[in-house]
């Protein structure tokens, strides 16, 4: 268990032990979200509809629980944000929260698309500073602490070496790789990625080289992934050029950009023009 003073936290060798025990939550969520899915097919867990109609399954609110259970222990001063938990002011309060999605994809999860993962992050500060994105179904798990790198399945990533915007691998909305064609980069269409976490994730692995997430991603949805993106030395940003930060009041973003870094100040630009546009 860590002490409750910050300084215990941002030392190399206590953020490892950190990243360790989230790992092995998560490894311990996706073993239970396991047993509800369905490869090709429906869920076989019980499935419910929130205000405004996103669903949320008998396995959600499950993984929730076990990872609330499993990291509350590993940090006893940090605050609590969920997808899945009802939010309390009392967070604002905290230096150190968890942002934890239990399942981001869910509606990728009930149908059977094995393209959903687990996603925690320990903020300091509104920065992410140790992040999991475990892909259970694909058994891929991405790893990050602040100043330490960024790992899938516990080997190093990095970015894309791709040179240019143009002839790129990106994911996004319609509409944005529409604009994008519009404006000569001929990018390449990734089918569409229904986790956002993994979607980012994978600019850090340079499977992708750059992505769009459209306005209103959650904290629980990019948290883990931002921290992923930064220590393998990637960008994510607003149209700004500004890293989004974490534990606000209202706990939404502006639409974000996510590429290598020398891809990334073409790919602003250009999303910048969409938006003018629309």
């Amino acid at each position: 268990m860590f002490s409750e003073k910050t300084s215990d936290l941002v030392r190399p060798d206590r953020l490892g032990e950190l990243l360790e025990g989230m790992t092995r939550a998560a490894h311990a969520a996706g073993e239970l979200t396991l047993s509800y899915f369905r490869e090709g097919a429906q869920t076989s867990a019980a499935i419910q509809y929130k205000e405004g109609g996103s669903p949320v399954s008998e396995a959600d609110l499950a993984a929730d629980h076990l990872l609330r259970d499993r990291l509350a222990p590993l940090v006893p001063a940090a605050g609590w944000l969920s997808e899945e938990t009802a939010d309390h002011p009392e967070r604002l309060g905290r230096k150190l929260v968890f942002i934890v999605d239990p399942i981001d994809g869910t509606r990728a999860f009930i149908k059977g698309d094995p393209r959903w993962g687990i996603s925690l992050a320990l903020v300091e500060d509104g920065k992410p500073v140790a992040g999991v994105l475990h892909m259970p179904a694909l058994a891929e798990t991405y790893a990050a602490a602040a100043g330490q790198g960024a790992t899938l399945n516990g080997v190093r990533i990095s970015y894309s070496k791709h040179p240019q915007l143009r002839g790129a691998r990106f994911a996004g909305p319609i509409k944005a790789m529409d604009g994008l064609d519009e404006q000569g980069f001929s990018v390449v269409r990734e089918p569409r990625v229904p986790s956002l976490a993994y979607r980012l994730a994978r600019i850090a692995s340079g499977d992708l080289d750059a992505a769009v997430a459209s306005t209103s991603a959650w904290d629980w949805d990019i948290a883990a992934a931002h921290l992923l993106i930064r220590e393998a030395g990637a960008l994510l940003t607003d149209l700004d050029m500004q890293e989004p930060t974490y534990n606000g009041e209202v706990p939404r973003h502006k639409a974000l950009t996510a590429a290598a870094p020398q891809l990334h100040g073409e790919l602003v630009e250009a999303i910048r023009k969409i938006a003018a546009n629309t």
